[in-house]
């Protein structure tokens, strides 16, 4: 087999990396001591039951927007205030970090590796949603070369200004990157900018991984 056609390969992390919460509502509510069924909210799996998430598609809300609304309703279920992401991840999911890691996120990191592709994320909110503790007991970050997280560099994809920093972390060309992102507005971003891209289906993750890797000559 030939070397890969592409350079880098570039994952947006929440939904893409790890499991959404849409995904694990059964191990949020575990953790939390909600009754099975409590968290019906379902995002991209049952858009039509999800206002809110309608909304996001719509741009009328941001990203943040949306999970803080999220965390703020599901701070009230367990009578608390919580007026931060972190708050909800590290209750609903820090007891054991490695159960919402996609299978295939480890599969498909590992491979391009060995092929000797760069790897970066590229996120809007890993630390601001996750914590840097919750990042810090993930072994699989430490085989990405750069992080660019907009919790600290205050950029937001789809501003060209992310991608343009994370390429040149990365030292390679726009065209050599492959990303991956479970939002349209950022595929997009990415597009514009003339980089190779593959639109999540938090659905259908193994799909979505195997496009990525075909991108990447693998």
């Amino acid at each position: 087999m030939s070397g890969p056609s592409a350079k880098a390969l570039v994952l947006d992390f929440g939904g893409v990396i790890s499991r959404t919460l849409f995904e694990t509502h059964d191990l949020s509510e575990a953790a939390l001591g909600l009754p099975p069924g409590t968290l019906t909210w379902r995002g991209p799996f049952d858009p039509e039951t999800d206002a809110l998430w309608q909304a996001m598609q719509a741009d009328h809300i941001t990203e943040r927007e949306y999970w803080m609304a999220r965390t703020r309703s599901v701070g009230k279920l367990v009578g608390e205030e919580w007026n931060d992401m972190q708050t909800f991840v590290q209750r609903a999911r820090g007891a054991d970090v490695q159960a919402v890691i996609r299978p295939e996120a480890i599969a498909s990191v590992h491979q391009a590796k060995a092929a000797g592709c760069k790897l970066a994320v590229l996120s809007n909110e890993l630390d601001l949603f996750y914590g840097a503790s919750f990042r810090e007991r993930l072994p699989l970050l430490q085989l990405f070369d750069v992080i660019i997280d907009a919790t600290y560099t205050g950029i937001l994809k789809p501003d060209r200004r992310a991608y343009e920093m994370c390429a040149e972390a990365l030292c390679v060309a726009p065209a050599d990157c492959v990303f991956v992102d479970d939002q349209s507005r950022n595929v997009l971003g990415a597009m514009r900018l003339g980089w190779q891209t593959v639109q999540f289906d938090v659905t259908h993750p193994a799909e979505s991984y195997q496009r990525a890797l075909k991108l990447l000559g693998l």
